[in-house]
């Protein structure tokens, strides 16, 4: 049984993918289960991939709670960590609760992500960089699908290319990037035809991850027919969280929350 008081690392020794001299470091993540939910929302919180940002955490899953919906925060690695780390904790992090979902009480056709900044380019990644598991391995977890039923984007890193944010993209994938690497990790290019439906919002005056990054991945998503909504309020900087201090920007959880439940959840 999984103890729902405590962090769930994910996995049973070291990660893959460590940082030399950070084997010690596990991702986990910190369960937010409501009673009577059968679905959840992992939530991913920004911080250019070189932090983890405490009020786009537990706020939002406290949040979500309160809609009726169970969540989990992701506690994904950063820097030093570099790609592919955080892509696999983010990945086995859904096969984890999708593994669970019994367990959870979770219907494993319920399972969103929603992330903030370079949270949400993570989230973005998932929502293009999935497969169905692997019915053989010998580990239960690694059997389930790492593909996510719905991801929420809050002003999303979404380019590793012009328009994206250079501090994320130096901590992700290094100084010296090639170019083969800066469009694998450019959310926007790798949106397949079975992606799953979005929901998005950023402000017009966010002057550190432009709004162009939502914008873009919208495009990209109806390119393929795939489903979205998307927000962009005029007034507000970046990393506003829950913008409890902005009235006409606060709106966005009330939003979500009302797509949310119009998915199912």
């Amino acid at each position: 049984m999984i103890d729902l008081t405590q962090t769930i690392p994910l996995w049973d020794g070291a990660a893959p993918h460590a940082a030399q001299g950070r084997e010690e470091e596990m991702p986990h993540l910190i369960p937010f289960i409501q009673p009577g939910s059968d679905s959840a929302v992992i939530v991913c919180p920004g911080g250019g991939y070189g932090f983890l940002a405490d009020h786009e955490g537990a706020p939002i899953a406290e949040l979500l709670n309160r809609a009726g919906i169970s969540a989990f925060v992701l506690k994904y690695r950063v820097a030093p960590h570099q790609q592919p780390a955080p892509l696999s904790d983010g990945q086995r992090a859904i096969r984890h609760v999708r593994a669970h979902a019994d367990q959870y009480g979770i219907d494993p056709s319920k399972i969103a992500v929603l992330g903030f900044s370079a949270g949400g380019h993570l989230t973005a990644m998932l929502g293009t960089a999935y497969d169905p598991g692997q019915p053989d391995h010998e580990d239960p977890v690694e059997r389930a699908s790492s593909r996510p039923d719905r991801i929420i984007l809050c002003y999303p890193v979404i380019t590793m290319g012009h328009y994206g944010h250079a501090g994320s993209r130096e901590n992700l994938l290094g100084a010296d990037a090639s170019e083969a690497l800066i469009t694998a990790y450019s959310a926007e290019k790798q949106v397949k035809a079975d992606a799953p439906p979005a929901f998005l919002w950023h402000t017009s005056e966010d002057g550190l991850v432009p709004a162009e990054n939502s914008l873009r991945f919208a495009l990209a998503l109806a390119e393929h027919g795939i489903p979205y909504e998307l927000h962009v309020f005029e007034k507000g900087s970046h990393g506003l969280g829950l913008a409890d201090d902005m009235p006409a920007v606060r709106v966005w959880a009330d939003l979500c929350l009302t797509w949310l439940k119009n998915q199912g959840w």
